[in-house]
């Protein structure tokens, strides 16, 4: 093992030094999503400054829950970003109404900006608008608190804002994008609190101050009805085209100065919050070459006064002062600043190019017409729910955490984050409506209410769009305002359905897999005393927030909407044994510690209506203390059986984790030999930690280090199980909290276990944070496990899916998108793995597929008996010999047939390959040549369609597949490509130097010895 792995550091030092790029922090993920009740809402404290919008400061205090809130007694605490005495202290007096927002305001550092609405309580604060920290206190008295990540729970503390560069924070700090003079503000996302500052708000300059009666400011500022002077105030405005307006670089030469130009009005966004429309050089657009188009033709004119007098196509002349609004060029018309032009004129044409790579060519097309060409894919949905926004890739490839394909710091990682920079482009709505706001909800939901939009889909442009900058991002804006009221027909994107019914058919005699569940709380909020909650439309709570430990539904019929959904996906993976996490830890709530897994059973049965499930039962030696949800395995008890007692882990290593437990299963009709053992994870979240768990700023998060301290025990444990249940055949499952490339990941595989997901099914991922896939949960087999597995999928239900379709998100807009199917039934996606059993055995066949959720075997097996309990049936034989290999005379044109796969693959990559419907049900074998080699014996799926994966020691460049009966018998052939960097992190041409693609085929080489020793060892060497 050492040599293979400085083998493979080896090529990623050489890859690291040719990149030769400085290392950059990455955003983490977490996928804690608890609320703490009342919370710091948005915080803008650079009033008064120049350039403000407002000429106060504020901080708002937001109230999720169904009760109004008393602040008596409540301050509101400030301290400096490097300070570390007592913190400065403003008492607080009001309520915070139910559902409700309450206003804080300060004096501003100037006069500058509108005024605010009429404030809930004043503070005396003087913050810094750039860094700092602020805390909402439960108490009057000052205090005073550690530097660092601050402790989960601690006294006097409701919420904390760490910003800038504060010493103090929640998780991890939130940056600050510019001084004073940059207008702009921090906005929570939604009220959810993660405790992690960086994930919870993102700068914003679309401020929302509101008060407890519900009066806001504008969101954008008001018409300016004294412009800034040009240089000469005497001087006429100075005539310019749109291009000598915006420039050559970032910023207008005409900033500050009045001017004259003329443009047809290309879109209008006279409703929607935008208060203005844009306008491009007559004839203009069209076939851009942006090698030599450095100037934009395009600009926004804000003027809410003239937006509502122009329509698409009008010729005007405008006369305004140019400013730069949050990095967008903006031209400022007053009432009597347009003027419609009656000549006839060349139409400007959309521009006909890719998404550009770089800034500066965005900068070369910001507010034109563009009709994008190329492929885009959809990379995040998180937000299309509450802002109507889409965030897209250009290419065909997601944007991908960079952890999941590289180790964190390395210029590898790097390099995947650059790629992504270079791809995301935003679909935006053509407004900037809030629709979790409760003056918003009865406006349909953009984008989601026509249709499903999720994650991996292919989006195709059908009418033209601006391009423009808002929000720190560049987007692509409809030509005026769409909402869910929309018709279909009238949006400018459509998107394909890359949902699927089923999972792949991964093969194999048995199949296990790993569910979260969600919180699955059968215990809901109104049984207990204390719950606050989420609330939908009309005030019915949802889920609970916050002061009990119901984690999960408000009331009952919220939990059967939950439990439809779970019900549904656990049924349709077809699956013998499952693992679940995020389940109700019962004895919490003073009931038997299985009460929730006997509850989940029940309804997965009542579903088959067979008596189809059973739960392994809790073991008699428990941790003495547990969190709220736990770990639990069910199985079909006509398919397998527990050979004993589960186990659960007791180390200190997992004290702030969920405690892996682990158990074996024998198949019905098997032997000793084809037993195996299962170990369920939940390894501590990203969220927070101090110390040496404090955020590194490699990509890990924090509490990584607790993270490798619970994979060093969890290997240690695998192995004193093996020797427990007497079977080296091990999967272990579950969510470890860490992307594929990461340190404990790392440590499992050193300890010698396979992560299946990125050997066998590369192109899926579990979860997506902050529009970035990537695999927080993972199925890990020993040497033994590995030889027997016939295939991964993981079925992306959930992760890939808009959050508003959760039972949490239920009634929570005017279109109601919950439905009673698979889709979101959580946020991580199942993995469902294919094994055969030793020796050829298969389990006795009950008659009925157990892939059909439908139609679960129910053999005759008494529901009385302890499960693994009494004589295990006799095996049946299996039958079947060794795949016979054409010959590779027999590979010519007139023996291809309809066999399809794509043009290239990378080694490790798991691909599609098209064998025809007509042979959907049979066993065929797959090859590549021109050596032939195995890439696996399969079941067709109903499609026609098979999955396989290239080996990873695979050599570079064309090949053949070619598809057999089992005796050999020629179905067809076709070619392929392998190259080590397509597909793997989809760099934009432009970006992949020579250096950069020498370091990936370097760092793919790597990966390729380590992979490939590890296979050739597998099934000669016993785990240890």
């Amino acid at each position: 093992m050492p040599k293979i792995v400085g083998r493979t550091l080896l090529c990623a030092t050489v890859a690291a030094t040719l990149l030769a790029a400085p290392l950059a922090s990455v955003s983490v993920a977490s996928a804690n999503t608890a609320g703490t009740g009342l919370v710091i809402a948005e915080a803008y404290l650079k009033g008064g400054s120049a350039n403000a919008v407002f000429n106060k400061k504020f901080v708002e205090i937001a109230n999720p829950t169904d009760a109004p809130v008393s602040v008596d007694g409540w301050s509101l605490q400030y301290r400096s970003a490097t300070g570390s005495a007592a913190f400065s202290t403003s008492g607080l007096a009001g309520t915070v109404p139910a559902n409700g927002t309450f206003l804080v305001t300060m004096a501003g550092n100037g006069a500058t900006g509108a005024d605010l609405p009429a404030a809930d309580d004043t503070a005396t604060l003087n913050t810094s608008g750039t860094t700092g920290t602020l805390v909402l206190s439960d108490q009057s008295q000052a205090l005073t608190l550690p530097t660092g990540a601050l402790a989960a729970d601690t006294a006097g503390v409701v919420d904390l804002l760490g910003y800038g560069a504060s010493n103090t924070f929640e998780g991890h700090v939130r940056t600050v994008d510019g001084g004073n003079t940059v207008p702009n503000g921090l906005v929570r996302q939604g009220t959810v609190d993660s405790d992690d500052n960086a994930a919870d708000f993102s700068v914003t300059t679309t401020l929302t101050p509101t008060n407890a009666a519900g009066e806001t400011a504008p969101t954008t500022p008001t018409d300016p009805t004294d412009p800034t002077e040009p240089t000469d105030p005497g001087a006429p405005a100075e005539a310019v085209t749109i291009a000598q307006l915006q420039g050559t670089t970032d910023t207008s030469p005409y900033v500050g100065k009045t001017v004259v130009t003329k443009g047809v009005v290309t879109a209008v966004y006279a409703t929607g919050g935008f208060n203005g429309y844009t306008v491009q050089t007559p004839g203009t657009g069209g076939a851009i070459d942006l090698g030599t188009h450095t100037a934009s033709d395009g600009v926004f004119v804000f003027s809410s006064a003239t937006a509502s007098r122009v329509a698409a196509g009008d010729y005007v002349e405008l006369t305004g002062s140019v400013s730069e609004y949050y990095g967008l060029t903006e031209l400022n018309v007053a009432a009597g600043g347009m003027t419609k032009l009656t000549e006839t004129v060349p139409a400007p044409q959309p521009a006909t190019v890719a998404f550009p790579a770089s800034d500066a060519q965005r900068e070369s097309l910001e507010s034109m017409l563009v009709a994008p060409q190329g492929d885009y894919t959809v990379a995040d949905n998180y937000t299309t729910n509450q802002y109507g926004e889409i965030v897209l890739a250009s290419g065909t490839k997601r944007l991908i955490q960079p952890t999941e394909v590289a180790r964190p710091g390395s210029a590898a990682a790097k390099a995947v984050e650059a790629d992504n920079a270079a791809r995301k482009v935003t679909l935006d709505d053509g407004g900037s409506t809030n629709f979790l706001t409760q003056a918003n909800k009865s406006i349909p939901v953009s984008w989601l209410t026509q249709g499903p939009v999720t994650v991996g889909a292919a989006a195709t442009f059908t009418k033209p769009v601006v391009l423009d900058y808002r929000n720190d991002s560049w987007k692509f804006q409809p030509t005026s305002p769409i909402t869910g009221a929309t018709a279909k027909t009238d949006l400018p994107a459509t998107f394909s359905n890359v949902r699927t019914a089923k999972p792949q058919d991964v093969g194999g005699d048995l199949k296990l897999a790993g569910f979260n569940v969600l919180n699955y709380f059968p215990t809901t909020g109104d049984q207990l005393t204390g719950c606050s909650y989420y609330t939908d439309r009309d005030g019915d709570p949802v889920t609970v927030n916050s002061g009990c430990d119901a984690r999960g539904a408000a009331e009952q019929e919220d939990f059967e909407r939950q439990q439809v959904k779970i019900v549904k996906g656990i049924n349709g993976l077809g699956a013998d044994v499952v693992s679940l996490e995020e389940i109700e830890n019962s004895a919490e709530f003073g009931q038997d510690r299985d009460a929730a897994v006997a509850t989940l059973v029940g309804a997965l049965n009542a579903a088959t209506g067979a008596d189809t499930w059973a739960y392994v039962k809790s073991p008699k030696t428990l941790p003495a203390s547990e969190d709220v949800i736990r770990l639990a395995l069910i199985y079909k008890k006509d398919r397998v059986a527990p050979t004993g007692e589960s186990t659960i882990l007791i180390d200190p290593a997992f004290t702030n984790a969920r405690q892996p437990v682990a158990d074996a299963f024998r198949p019905v009709g098997g032997t000793a030999d084809d037993e195996f053992l299962v170990i369920a994870n939940h390894f501590k979240s990203k969220g927070s930690g101090t110390g040496e768990n404090a955020d590194q700023g490699d990509g890990q998060g924090a509490s990584n280090a607790d993270r490798v301290k619970q994979a060093t025990a969890l290997a240690a444990f695998s192995t004193k199980m093996q020797t427990q249940y007497g079977t080296d055949k091990v999967f272990m499952l579950g969510d470890f909290n860490a992307y594929s490339q990461e340190d404990p990941m790392v440590v499992l595989d050193d300890a010698g276990y396979t992560d299946l997901g990125p050997a066998l099914d590369s192109s899926e991922w579990s979860y997506v944070y902050s529009g970035l896939s990537g695999s927080l949960d993972h199925v890990l087999a020993s040497p033994a496990a590995l030889a027997t597995v016939t295939g991964v999928d993981i079925w992306n239900i959930n992760s890939v899916e808009s959050v508003a379709l959760e039972y949490s998100r239920y009634n929570y807009n005017a279109t109601n998108l919950y439905t009673d199917d698979v889709y979101r039934a959580s946020d991580h996606d199942p993995i469902l793995v294919g094994f055969d059993l030793t020796g050829d055995t298969t389990p006795t066949d009950p008659g009925t597929d157990p892939t059909d959720p439908g139609t679960d075997p129910t053999g005759p097996s008494d529901p009385g008996t302890v499960p693994g309990a009494g004589q295990t049936p006799a095996p049946t034989p299996g039958a079947g010999s060794a795949p016979v290999a054409p010959s590779e005379s027999s590979l010519t044109d007139a023996n291809r047939g309809t066999v399809s796969a794509p043009s290239s693959a990378r080694p490790g990559e798991t691909i599609t390959i098209g064998v025809g419907a007509q042979y959907a049900g049979q066993r065929v074998s797959v090859w590549m040549f021109s050596t032939p080699t195995l890439l696996g014996t399969v079941t067709v799926a109903a499609d026609g369609s098979v999955r396989v994966t290239i080996p990873a020691d695979a050599p570079a460049g064309p090949h053949r597949i070619v598809v057999t009966v089992a005796d050999g018998t020629l179905i067809g052939w076709t070619t392929i490509t392998i190259d080590p960097v397509t597909g793997a992190l989809a760099f934009t041409g432009a970006d992949l130097t020579g250096g950069i693609a020498a370091a990936l085929l370097l760092l793919a080489a790597g990966a390729g010895v380590l992979v490939a020793r590890r296979r050739r060892g597998v099934r000669g060497r016993v785990s240890a």
